[in-house]
Parts: C-alpha cells; sequence; structure tokens
C-alpha cells in the first residue's frame, strides 16, 4: 500500500467500516430541549471509579448542548431499534418526537424507553481529539435489565448479532 494512503481519513474509515461496534444513543437535556445522537464509540474506561467514553463531533448539532451538560445518558440498543438509530443518526431529524418513546430522567436526562440498558453519566472531562472531543462521564444512575440482543454497526450499516 501507498505510504501516502496510510495516514489518510479515508483509510481511518475504511478500516473502522470493517470494526462491528455497538450502537448507543447519547442524550442531553440542552437549553431548548433534549438533545441527542447515535454513537459507536462507547468504552466502558474504569471500574473503580465508573467511568465511560464517547466521541462526538464538534459540528453535530448536539454538541452545543453536550458541551454544557452536566450530566448525559447513554442508551444501549437492541437489535429492534434500528429506525431509532438512524432517526438519532439523521441530521434535521425530529430525534424526541413520535414515535421515540421517552421519559425525563435521574438528573434531568432524557431516557430513552426499551433500550437493553440505559446510564446516567455526570460529565468530568471533555478532551480535545481533532474535530471531536471525548467525553468522559462518572455513572452515577443507570438500568441493565432489558432483555434482548444488542444492535450493531458494521460496513456503515445497523446490523443484527449473527449465531
Amino acid at each position: 500500500m501507498p505510504a501516502d494512503l496510510i495516514t489518510t481519513s479515508d483509510l481511518l474509515r475504511s478500516v473502522f467500516r470493517r470494526h462491528a461496534a455497538g450502537v448507543a444513543v447519547i442524550t442531553a437535556r440542552g437549553e431548548d430541549g433534549p438533545v441527542g445522537f447515535t454513537a459507536t464509540s462507547l468504552t466502558s474506561v474504569s471500574a473503580e471509579p465508573p467511568l465511560l467514553s464517547f466521541g462526538v463531533g464538534t459540528g453535530a448539532s448536539s454538541w452545543p448542548a453536550i458541551a454544557e451538560a452536566d450530566h448525559v445518558g447513554v442508551h444501549v440498543l437492541g437489535e429492534h431499534q434500528q429506525e431509532l438509530a438512524a432517526t438519532f443518526a439523521r441530521s434535521g431529524a425530529d430525534r424526541f418526537g413520535g414515535p421515540t418513546a421517552w421519559r425525563e430522567g435521574p438528573e434531568g436526562v432524557p431516557v430513552l424507553d426499551g433500550v437493553l440498558a440505559w446510564l446516567v453519566g455526570r460529565v468530568v472531562a471533555r478532551v480535545p481529539a481533532g474535530d471531536h472531543r471525548i467525553v468522559i462521564a462518572e455513572v452515577v444512575h443507570g438500568d441493565s435489565t432489558g432483555t434482548g440482543r444488542p444492535l450493531l454497526y458494521h460496513q456503515g450499516r445497523f446490523q443484527r448479532l449473527g449465531d
């Protein structure tokens, strides 16, 4: 492979299209109402204290609210929620209108209904990373009792877990 291709953004995108990732929706309470976006960058950072991280583009419509939020919601989606994932990924979509089912949760964070699991985290850091920020949050509330199988993202599409 030519050396100039090794460092390109296109190469990075191409490689990560081959990496299957779980699908999450990140939410926060914004000045003008709830905001949220679909993320595949969710990572467990530490067990003690319980920390998680995710990336968000600084050009994303949700970024201004995430930049100011004290708390964020993290929702692990099930394979039955492909349309919900697509709604939160689509620019300009009414993400919290029908048919999205949600409620105000702990710390005022929007919590989505019917997910496999959800967490509310207190934001402890926003780390600059190119055209993104890595948000680190300490888990303060949550529920892991949802049922079903996880939704995955692979090759540019939402996928179901194979047997």
